[in-house]
């Protein structure tokens, strides 16, 4: 799409706040966002082909939602961890493999999509984010949490299709995790320790598609008390 497309686009965000250039054939961030900077909440530049995000997001300070998915993107800018008010950030189906560790400043930040990367190991940076609702790692090359992710505060993990062999007990502390996505991995029966499923808050475990035969898993030590936390949540939601 051209200039004209662009600069209409611009001057729109200029009274809503709201840039929204998906599927504009973009290859980087356009000219003169920067007088965007002090206004801009949300930003959707989604299926494009861009590879670069610029250090000036950081500049960004208002931005709440940005959504970056299905680029070319291999790298973020630490930059990025400036943004104090974001609470959405949707990075799937690019080229990303780790995140700067600025991440971890996003405070306000609920939701990060970063499904379809190329991620190999759960990425600590999350970690330390206490607002977190959901986070997607799903369609990655992920085959272990690691230890240090003795905390993490999410409510949601999405690990679906990865390389998960094992998990650490660690997650039966995480205080908020109640929905946990394992499908499609490589994971065997012992990966799901007692401690996992009678201490942990998990009350959805989705494991179907791994290397053992779902029979094993209902008779699990513990498996009594994770199903009591799956009916408890699902008559709260009747």
């Amino acid at each position: 799409m051209g200039n004209s497309h662009v600069k209409q686009h611009l001057e729109t965000a200029e009274k809503t706040g709201t840039l929204q250039l998906s599927k504009s054939g973009l290859k980087e961030f356009p000219e003169h966002l920067q007088k965007l900077s002090k206004i801009l909440r949300t930003l959707d530049f989604s299926d494009n082909k861009i590879d670069f995000v610029p250090s000036a997001i950081g500049t960004f300070q208002q931005l709440k939602t940005v959504n970056l998915s299905s680029n070319r993107i291999n790298a973020l800018p630490s930059e990025i961890g400036n943004l104090k008010k974001l609470e959405t950030l949707l990075l799937e189906n690019n080229n990303l493999s780790q995140l700067p560790s600025s991440v971890s400043y996003l405070s306000h930040l609920r939701t990060i999509n970063l499904s379809g990367n190329g991620f190999k190991t759960f990425p600590l940076e999350l970690c330390d984010l206490k607002s977190l609702d959901g986070v997607d790692l799903s369609h990655n090359k992920i085959t272990c949490i690691p230890d240090a992710a003795k905390i993490c505060h999410t409510i949601e993990l999405n690990l679906n299709q990865n390389q998960m062999s094992s998990l650490p007990d660690c997650i039966a502390d995480w205080p908020r995790l109640k929905v946990l996505r394992l499908e499609e991995n490589c994971l065997e029966i012992r990966a799901l320790t007692p401690r996992i499923m009678k201490q942990s808050k998990i009350a959805l475990l989705a494991v179907e598609g791994n290397v053992f035969d779902m029979k094993l898993f209902n008779n699990l030590e513990g498996y009594d008390e994770y199903q009591a936390r799956f009916t408890a949540t699902k008559k709260k939601f009747n």
